[in-house]
């Protein structure tokens, strides 16, 4: 599958597949194709597979795209401000936020990643249930806001806002602890918690989660007011 990503704060990624070539997409994604790709929906995996995706942030459902010959596009856009990553989950799985999925190659397998720790689920800012895209091929993923990508060494600790964590690779492990210092804890504005990650492994941080976004937008929104 060969691909480039076009745009800024809402990108758009085109496809360009080879005859039979396919590709799995969340549904809603898909904002335009040439005329010799096939659309199927479907619910691949089963009721297993329908049900995991709805746990991680997704439609049950999943769009299939198919090319009847050489040199079709298919364009997937981004649904909210941010970027789009390909990564080739052949070289190590990748653990990432809830509906980060915007499509794949079909041999890459969406799980469910379980956050092991409570301190992780209860206050970590990514929740219980995160993505794990494993298997082999290329996965195209959405972050919110501007990315930065990290190379952490083993053993090496990084310490970030909760809700940062765009994805990880699955060497990664991550962890809460609370902030440091009375002092900090009521006045330095970053919460009670921050996000530990421990290397080996890349890490991708988002500076402006959907999130936030939204709880920065609240105060502005008007309110109705009830009879």
């Amino acid at each position: 599958m060969e691909y480039k990503i076009i745009g800024t704060t809402m990108q758009v990624v085109e496809c360009t597949l080879r005859s039979g070539e396919t590709l799995q997409c969340q549904t809603g994604a898909m904002k335009y194709m040439d005329a010799g790709i096939e659309m199927k929906t479907g619910s691949a995996g089963g009721v297993g597979g329908f049900i995991k995706r709805k746990m991680t942030g997704e439609s049950g459902f999943l769009n299939i795209y198919t090319a009847t010959a050489d040199g079709q596009r298919v364009a997937f856009g981004h649904t909210f401000p941010g970027n789009i990553f390909g990564i080739d989950v052949s070289r190590q799985s990748i653990v990432c936020q809830r509906r980060s999925f915007l499509a794949s190659e079909p041999s890459v397998d969406l799980q469910i990643a379980f956050q092991k720790k409570l301190g992780a689920g209860f206050f970590g800012g990514e929740g219980f249930i995160m993505q794990r895209l494993a298997g082999s091929g290329m996965a195209l993923v959405e972050l919110d806001g501007e990315v930065i990508e990290i190379n952490l060494e083993a053993g090496q600790k990084l310490k970030v806002e909760t809700g940062a964590v765009g994805m990880y690779e699955g060497t990664v492990n991550m962890d809460v602890e609370m902030v440091k210092g009375l002092g900090n804890l009521f006045f330095g504005g970053e919460g009670l918690f921050l996000t530990t990650l421990t290397g080996p492994g890349r890490v991708w941080l988002q500076t402006m989660s959907i999130q936030s976004m939204a709880g920065e937008l609240y105060p502005y929104l008007p309110i109705k007011k009830s009879n």
